[in-house]
């Protein structure tokens, strides 16, 4: 594989593919989102998405190099590494140089923003290189994206915090993503050994902690704010109930869909829109 020889053009091509860029550019334009809502400048704003995308970038090419192997088993042929289109060696290296940049743009963010920013990308690498293959899978979902908010209230003046609402609803919106995103792929992954908590639960029951974590994390920035919730709250409610559920119907009879990943970032967008209109940041 590693003698797979692709045009400059192609490359560059495959190389986005094998980013996932669908998560990766939702979670970039969420926290670019949540840093203009939160009052950030514009400078700080682009600093911000910079960082994230970064992170996000390494994150999706290390996962396709660690799963090189596992995707070619079972013909992943929408995974360029696994499907022989991309060389291991060129996704690894393109790993390590957004991870490096990761470091470098976080840092401009101020060190408290920066270390955790980092440490957010640090616990995603965990989950590729071992803890996939583990009950605690959901773990860095949680910690990663229970922590973005704080990432981009650290990098506000006066280095304020998130609300405790608003980092536990990331988290819980993490471990829901993940659990939504190993269903389309659950009987390929238990085929070549992978034995995460969504294996270890089966379908039905990831089927509905998926629906419940991501229902919790939307309830949670509805009625935490301080007063009372507003019409549009009630409408976003409302949507994540039916995304939820529709997901949770497709995920049991539709066992390869990815209707239910794309559920789940359809309530993270409508989550991120709540918490825009919020204030979330302590000052």
């Amino acid at each position: 594989m590693s003698q797979v020889d692709v045009r400059p053009r192609g490359a560059v091509v495959e190389l986005a593919l094998a980013s996932h860029p669908g998560p990766t550019v939702a979670v970039t334009v969420f926290a670019g989102a949540m840093a203009l809502g939160a009052g950030a400048t514009a400078r700080t704003a682009v600093l911000v998405t910079l960082a994230v995308l970064a992170g996000q970038l390494s994150i999706g090419w290390s996962n396709d190099w660690v799963d090189a192997a596992r995707d070619a088993a079972v013909g992943r042929t929408h995974k360029p590494v696994g499907a022989g289109r991309l060389s291991v060696g060129t996704v690894r290296a393109a790993a390590w140089t957004a991870a490096v940049a990761c470091v470098v743009v976080s840092a401009t963010l101020g060190w408290r923003a920066g270390l955790v920013n980092v440490a957010t990308v640090a616990s995603a690498w965990s989950y590729n290189v071992r803890l996939k293959n583990s009950p605690w899978s959901w773990a860095p979902f949680a910690f990663s994206f229970g922590l973005l908010p704080l990432v981009i209230a650290l990098a506000l003046p006066g280095a304020p915090v998130a609300a405790w609402w608003a980092v536990a609803g990331g988290a819980l919106l993490g471990v829901g993503a993940h659990l939504a995103n190993v269903l389309p792929d659950l009987e390929d992954d238990v085929g070549t050994g992978v034995r995460g908590a969504g294996h270890r639960l089966g379908r039905t029951t990831t089927s509905a902690l998926a629906a419940g974590t991501l229902l919790a994390a939307t309830v949670l920035v509805v009625v935490a704010p301080p007063g009372r919730p507003s019409g549009a709250a009630l409408v976003a409610l409302a949507g994540a109930v039916v995304l939820a559920a529709t997901g949770t119907v497709v995920a049991l009879r539709a066992s390869r869909s990815r209707w239910p990943f794309t559920a789940a970032i359809l309530v993270a967008a409508l989550d991120v829109v709540l918490l825009v209109g919020s204030d979330w940041v302590v000052r």
